[in-house]
Order: structure tokens, then sequence, then C-alpha cells
């Protein structure tokens, strides 16, 4: 445990900006480092919807949880979330799941990278709950991720389980993409779920497009953008759970009016959920 705190700290890079830490300092959250709040000012200064982009994907995926609970799903593996610190305490995707289920039984194991993240879910989450892991992970590294130790021995994987693959952004190659949920679909129990969110570019004017690309480029190198075409192909063969793969504000309102609910395409994500057959 103490080689992987020095190797996770060793690889801390506090000068680039994350994904996930932008969108945790857009939310609100504590996770983040100076350079990520820059970034999330030249992306609002760009296109001024960076905060509410990042509240809509939060509510996304607490809705997205909320419902595999209240269909009985009591796992969850959720791969890249970053933990978002910018969800009010006692409202972590953990513990929707347990309201939800009206039961302390739900298992949560959260994958992440970024070293910060890692370090502040093991101190605030791990030692308030015998139900909930955080394990070092990368979604590009799917082999390694349900090989874990943890994953494979806290889970049973003889019932149904969610995962949910928040870091696609990562993946550059869709051939890859594909590969990984391939993987999961061989070894998953049956009836289990698979989520994704994924960036995408087709919401924006064309008019700021040039700027918003050269800026993804310039703060995010590597990071995948597909359009909504492209994010269909790699769900070919599951089966949707209705409405879709949409905007993420507009998978299963729940009544409170989420944001860019009046213009879901400013959230700048697809989100879908799909039956594992």
């Amino acid at each position: 445990m103490r080689q992987r705190a020095i190797r996770n700290l060793a690889k801390l890079d506090m000068t680039q900006a994350r994904i996930t830490r932008i969108l945790d300092a857009a939310a609100g959250g504590k996770n983040n480092f100076v350079a990520d709040r820059d970034a999330m000012r030249r992306y609002d200064q760009a296109a001024p919807v960076t905060t509410t982009a990042a509240r809509a994907v939060l509510h996304y995926l607490c809705r997205v949880v909320r419902h595999l609970a209240t269909e009985g799903v009591d796992q969850f593996v959720i791969v890249g979330s970053g933990v978002p610190s910018g969800l009010p305490a006692g409202r972590q995707l953990h513990d929707i799941a347990r309201d939800a289920l009206c039961a302390a039984s739900a298992r949560v194991v959260y994958v992440e990278s970024d070293p910060m993240v890692l370090a502040g879910a093991r101190a605030t989450i791990e030692p308030v709950t015998d139900l909930v892991r955080v394990v070092e992970g990368d979604i590009r590294e799917i082999d390694d991720v349900l090989d874990d130790r943890v994953v494979q021995t806290f889970l049973d994987w003889d019932r149904p389980m969610a995962v949910l693959l928040l870091s696609t952004h990562s993946l550059n190659d869709d051939e890859h993409f594909h590969y990984v949920i391939k993987r999961i679909r061989q070894v998953v129990p049956e009836r289990s779920y698979l989520s994704l969110l994924q960036t995408t570019f087709d919401g924006i004017p064309p008019e700021l497009l040039s700027a918003i690309h050269d800026l993804v480029a310039m703060t995010l190198p590597g990071h995948a953008i597909r359009t909504r075409e492209e994010v269909k192909a790699l769900l070919d063969g599951l089966v949707l759970v209705d409405p879709g793969l949409v905007w993420v504000p507009e998978w299963r309102p729940d009544g409170h009016e989420p944001a860019c609910f009046e213009q879901p395409s400013s959230s700048g994500s697809y989100g879908a959920v799909a039956h594992i057959p």
C-alpha cells in the first residue's frame, strides 16, 4: 500500500489539466489544481457553459446509478469517475445507490488513475464504509482492471452488476474501445448493465468549433471526441435502456429540471445505458 501511494505521488502532475479535475472544479469540488481551474476559465471564455455542463454530467451519473439500483442492481464498478467531490456530502454515487436500495448493501468500486483523486477518495470514503473500494486503474488497461484483486474479491461475480465507463475520452482508438466493451461483456454476469459517457462536439455552434477544438488540443491533448454515430457504432449489439443514446440531460430526467435541460446539447456529452445479454 505504501509503495503504491509513493508511486501515485510520483505521477502527480499539478501543471497539466485533467478532465476529471476540470469537471470537479466546474462542479465546485476540491479535487483540482490551479491548472484545472485555469482550463475551466478558458473553456468558459470560449463557450460559457462549462460549469453547467459539469453539473449536467454529475446529475446524469446520479440518475443512472439511482435507476439501476431501483432495478435491483447492488454492485457498481465506476471507471474514471473522478469520484466527484462536487457532489454534496452524503450524495456521492455510492450514497445514491444505497439510498435507492433502501439498504446499506450496495457495493461500489471506484476505478481511478489520477493520484490526487485516489488519495482523496481513499482518505474520505474508504475509512467510513466497508461497502466502497477505490482502486488504481485505467480504462485503457481494462484487463488489469478486471483482474484486480480487489475488484475480483470485493464483488460477487455470480450476481448482476453495473459497469459505468466514464473516462471514454482516454480511448482514442475505436478498435480498442470495442475491445474494452467486448471484455466487459465476456466477464460480467448475466443481466448486468453497461453505461458510458462520451464527450462530443456535435452541439457546438460552427463559429465556435475551431476555437474549442484548438483549446481542447492545447489543454487536454489526446482527449477523444466522438459524434453520435460513432458512439452508436460502439454500442452495436447491445440493447439500450430507454431513452437510448441521448444528450445527458435527456436521459430519464427526474422531475427536477437538470442542468442544460433547455439546451441539452450544451452539456457536450452523450450518455447511454445498455443491458448486457
